[in-house]
């Protein structure tokens, strides 16, 4: 299939590695120009060498706790490719990160910031950025990367912060869907990445198990009885970054393997 991505340019955050990094190769592949941000410029510029493009590709260092540094991050962007399509929000913490707090006995006011500024607060930095090069061409998307923390318990801090983005991305959808830019979340789970080799051999040396059972063990909890790939994730945020995907906005996108028992409607 088509997604009608040749020429869209594309900003994507936290895509030096992990699921940023899946998307920014997904539409890269689909033929749009694509910069790559995160705050590590030898780390994007290895990420931009392995991405295999007909369109252009750009990395640039930027911090979205920095509001100054966002509006120079979006502003490049548009120098170059001569305006913003797409913006993809992907730089913040893996929601099964060390050190994210879980009980409430855990949970300090410095944790809760830091994951509102990182994660809420840059989400909305970059759209404000972007927003208006996208309403002055009238077309546009804007994909927001939550987790499914925003549906489970678990982690207050986890559970607040995503669902803090899936609100504002409600709101950002009835404020410019008349201008033509849609604005969807996405929901993924446990997602393999760079991060999944450590996190299953601790998990499987804590519970006394090889690390294929603790891969079992994880995958036991989906629908689909295994881990999603980050590249799996990246293809649903290529369609909803498409032309295509106009008939969806405002609205949740759940790319976990499906969570056993649980609906959703």
């Amino acid at each position: 299939m088509d997604l009608q991505l040749a020429g869209k340019r594309a900003v994507v955050t936290g895509a030096s590695r992990g699921i940023g990094f899946a998307v920014a190769t997904a539409l890269a592949a689909e033929g749009a120009d694509v910069v790559l941000a995160a705050r590590d410029q030898a780390a994007l510029d290895d990420a931009a060498a392995r991405i295999t493009s007909s369109g252009r590709v750009l990395a640039v260092a930027a911090d979205t706790t920095d509001d100054t540094s966002v509006r120079a991050l979006i502003q490049r962007a548009a120098e170059a490719f001569g305006g913003v399509d797409i913006l993809v929000n992907a730089a913040a913490r893996p929601g099964g990160g060390a050190g994210m707090p879980g009980k409430l006995a855990e949970t300090t006011d410095d944790a809760l910031r830091g994951e509102v500024e990182t994660k809420v607060l840059g989400y909305l930095r970059c759209a404000r950025a972007a927003a208006p090069y996208m309403t002055a061409g009238g077309w546009g998307r804007i994909i927001n990367i939550s987790g499914l923390a925003a549906r489970q318990t678990g982690s207050v801090v986890g559970s607040i912060r995503n669902v803090a983005v899936a609100a504002m991305t409600k709101n950002l959808a009835d404020e410019l869907g008349p201008a033509g830019v849609n604005v969807t979340v996405v929901h993924p789970g446990m997602t393999v990445t760079e991060r999944t080799p450590a996190m299953l051999a601790a998990f499987a040396e804590a519970n006394g198990v090889d690390e294929a059972e603790a891969e079992r063990r994880f995958g036991s909890s989906t629908s689909i009885g295994r881990i999603v790939t980050a590249a799996e994730v990246a293809d649903v945020v290529a369609f909803l970054a498409s032309p295509l995907s106009v008939a969806i906005t405002g609205d949740a996108i759940a790319v976990g393997g499906g969570a056993r028992g649980a609906i959703h409607y």
